[in-house]
């Protein structure tokens, strides 16, 4: 069998199996996550790389119940059976005073929601139905690659500009507004980036609203990290700002749940809900029928704020055991991300021209995996950078791993 990236374009030749590939996947490089993941299987392995919510931070036993008490239930077709595209009624009726009540991302005259399958899928829907293949997207450097792939797989042209510790680089920003035509959206994940950890400042966040308005370009602003805060205060969403109807804000409950279910939805404006319920049927028809059930049970029977506190209060004592050991190293030979929130650190090795050297000496030596910087970079550039999440491990792992790489480090 063969693989073909490009030629005539003829039908497959059954006596070989050649298979053409389309130009639009070209480009899709695997995840540099999930490359990681055949290392993270093996036995002995301290993992830091996927951003899966901690163990002990799922609900098991509530979820337990509530999935006891929905198949209990009477009508289990409306578990079992087939959904609406738009999502479970009740669900999206909840999330909109959810949005509105606890977060302001909400405005019924100029809103709708979607239940998606996870916040990855809003990204998707959102690619699918404002971009044509060439056209360009515009996201921070370095940015969430499970986003850029969604993006490339439409065919479209990323433009990363540089993140500083307070968000993106608004100045750069508008001048990739100015220079690139056919702008569709801008991408932000303005609370504990992935793969950063920078929270951008209420100043940025009214400033790449002003831009968007200026340059008519509407922004995906992605907050799938925003409810794991453990220290500081809240800032306010840029949908908050959103007199307009520019702004398509998507969340999930992959983080503050279980990722395994697959639930994520986006309020945006009203205006695109035709085409975002065809996108959504185009792509799966509805989200899992049984998962949106048990969110709905969780918002409405248990103590959501109550969770959010507890689980937030075990990433913070992680966070603080990786930064703790991370403060110990020279600060001439590394430097590193101080999140208030999340899931996620982000390293620089000073000296270093390509971190990916470093990350597979780390896996060989000391059995401990991260995940090197440049797959999360539109143009994919190596660099000096890898990121850390402090979710799965415990931390005696952590600490471990931080000392680990550390010695690592020096040995170079």
């Amino acid at each position: 069998m063969k693989i073909l990236y490009g030629g005539s374009g003829q039908a497959p030749n059954c006596a070989t199996m050649e298979f053409y590939i389309s130009k639009k996947m070209r480009g899709v490089q695997p995840s540099a996550i999930r490359e990681f993941f055949k290392y993270a299987s093996e036995p002995g392995i301290i993992s830091l790389t996927a951003g899966n919510p901690a163990p002990e931070a799922l609900p098991v036993e509530a979820m337990r119940e509530i999935m006891s008490e929905i198949m209990g239930a009477q009508d289990v077709q409306k578990s079992l059976g087939y959904g609406i595209s738009e999502g479970y009624a009740p669900l999206r009726e909840r999330l909109k005073v959810y949005l509105r009540e606890e977060y302001g991302c909400f405005d019924e005259a100029r809103d709708d929601i979607i239940v998606t399958s996870g916040s990855q899928q809003c990204m998707d829907l959102a690619c699918r139905v404002l971009c044509d293949e060439g056209d360009v997207v515009i996201c921070e450097a370095p940015s969430f690659t499970g986003a850029m792939n969604a993006f490339r797989s439409f065919g479209v042209d990323l433009v990363g500009v540089p993140m500083q510790e307070d968000g993106i680089d608004v100045g750069l920003l508008e001048q990739a507004l100015k220079e690139h035509k056919n702008v569709r959206f801008i991408y932000l994940i303005p609370n504990f980036q992935n793969p950063t950890g920078y929270t951008m400042s209420l100043e940025k966040r009214k400033i790449c609203y002003e831009l968007a308005k200026k340059y008519g370009v509407p922004i995906l602003e992605d907050d799938p990290y925003g409810d794991l805060r453990f220290a500081g205060e809240a800032v306010p969403a840029i949908k908050t700002m959103d007199t307009d109807g520019i702004v398509l804000y998507a969340r999930s409950f992959s983080k503050v749940l279980a990722a395994g279910i697959r639930v994520g939805y986006m309020s945006f404006p009203k205006e695109l809900a035709g085409k975002l319920t065809v996108a959504k049927q185009c792509a799966d028809v509805h989200t899992g029928t049984l998962s949106q059930l048990l969110c709905y049970n969780f918002l409405t029977q248990r103590d959501m704020a109550g969770h959010l506190r507890e689980i937030a209060g075990i990433y913070g004592r992680k966070c603080a055991v990786m930064v703790d050991e991370l403060e110990k190293l020279p600060a001439d030979r590394i430097s590193f991300s101080r999140p208030s929130g999340g899931l996620f650190v982000w390293a620089t090795l000073h000296g270093v021209e390509d971190a990916r050297d470093f990350v597979m000496r780390l896996v060989e030596v000391k059995k401990v995996v991260v995940v090197p910087g440049s797959g999360f970079f539109a143009d994919q550039r190596p660099g000096p950078n890898f990121r850390m999440t402090f979710a799965g491990a415990s931390e005696e792992q952590i600490t471990y791993a931080m000392r680990a790489i550390g010695e690592v480090f020096g040995s170079l």
